[in-house]
Order: C-alpha cells, then sequence, then structure tokens
C-alpha cells in the first residue's frame, strides 16, 4: 500500500489510524533514510494508543524507550517498545538487551531503522517504508510480512475506502 504525506501531520495520523489495529505481540519495522519520518510516524502509533506524542523521544542514545499506556482492564492498551537501532554499532548490543522478550512478548514493538538487525529482522512485521520526495512530503509504503499484517493493511484500506468523500 502507498500513501503520499503531505505534512508531519498527515504522517502522524495514518500512523494513529494503523495503532487502532495493533495488538499484542505486533512488530512495526521503519526503514527510511535519516530525516524521513520514522519518529514521526513512532510518534503517531504512540498517539494512536493513547500516549501523549510530546512524551516520545527518539531513544538513539539508548535503543530503548518503554511507554505504558493508560487505562485499566479491558480498556488498558499494551505497552509501546520504540527502539532505535540507529547507533547500533554491533548486532550484539541488541541481543544482550534481550530483544525477543520485546518483539514477542506483551507490548507492541516499533523499531526505527529495522534493517540494522540483519538475520535479526522478524519473520512477520508490518512494514514501513518512508522516502523523502519533498520539503515536507513524504511516499510511504506499508508492506504486510505475515498473514496478521494483511489484516491490517486491508483493515487500514477499508477505513479509507469508507472516509473518502462521495461525489455528487
Amino acid at each position: 500500500m502507498e500513501i503520499i504525506s503531505k505534512s508531519e501531520s498527515q504522517t502522524l495520523s495514518l500512523a494513529k489510524r494503523i495503532a487502532k489495529f495493533l495488538s499484542c505481540g505486533d512488530i512495526i519495522c521503519l526503514f527510511g533514510t535519516l530525516g524521513a519520518g520514522k519518529t514521526v510516524f513512532a510518534k503517531g502509533i504512540a498517539r494512536g494508543l493513547g500516549l501523549d506524542k510530546k512524551g516520545i523521544i527518539s531513544p538513539s542514545f539508548v535503543l530503548l524507550r518503554q511507554y505504558q499506556p493508560f487505562g485499566r482492564g479491558k480498556s488498558r492498551k499494551p505497552p509501546l517498545y520504540h527502539f532505535d537501532l540507529y547507533r547500533l554499532k554491533n548486532i550484539r548490543d541488541i541481543l544482550d538487551l534481550g530483544y525477543e522478550e520485546y518483539f514477542y512478548g506483551n507490548g507492541i514493538s516499533v523499531i526505527e531503522w529495522a534493517d540494522k538487525l540483519g538475520w535479526y529482522l522478524p519473520r512477520e512485521y508490518l512494514g514501513v517504508d518512508l522516502k523523502i520526495k519533498g520539503e515536507r512530503e513524504r511516499q510511504i509504503n506499508i508492506t504486510s510480512f505475515g498473514r496478521a499484517y494483511r489484516g491490517i493493511i486491508l483493515n487500514l484500506k477499508n477505513e479509507t475506502r469508507n472516509n473518502k468523500p462521495r461525489s455528487k
């Protein structure tokens, strides 16, 4: 699925919409060059999970930040594990972190610079590739790797189709 975002707010809104379809154990892998909007996208996911996007910062210096959305009982949303692998020098650092407990645990993982995982890239995930097309414009390609993620894209397409203004 390809989407053109003409502003940061459109990118945030898209990610927020995607967050509605996420559940425990889901993994979103973000790809793109420096400044393409990976952290903006992560903030949109966070907002969609009920977190304040202002509190979401790139975890560049620590590899991982954990956020717990508010809520109780059945309305409680899963924790967000926000990885930023930009400064990852050695894959051993991610192994020592115990990444599998996060990727396959009870939260939602968003991984910036996911291509740095190499062989450790999960087999199933929602891939989001952001490309700079202009000062504010981004081309966002969303790809599913695994059945659950195909469902997320289908839900997003259906929602987009149903919300388009109808011409008379």
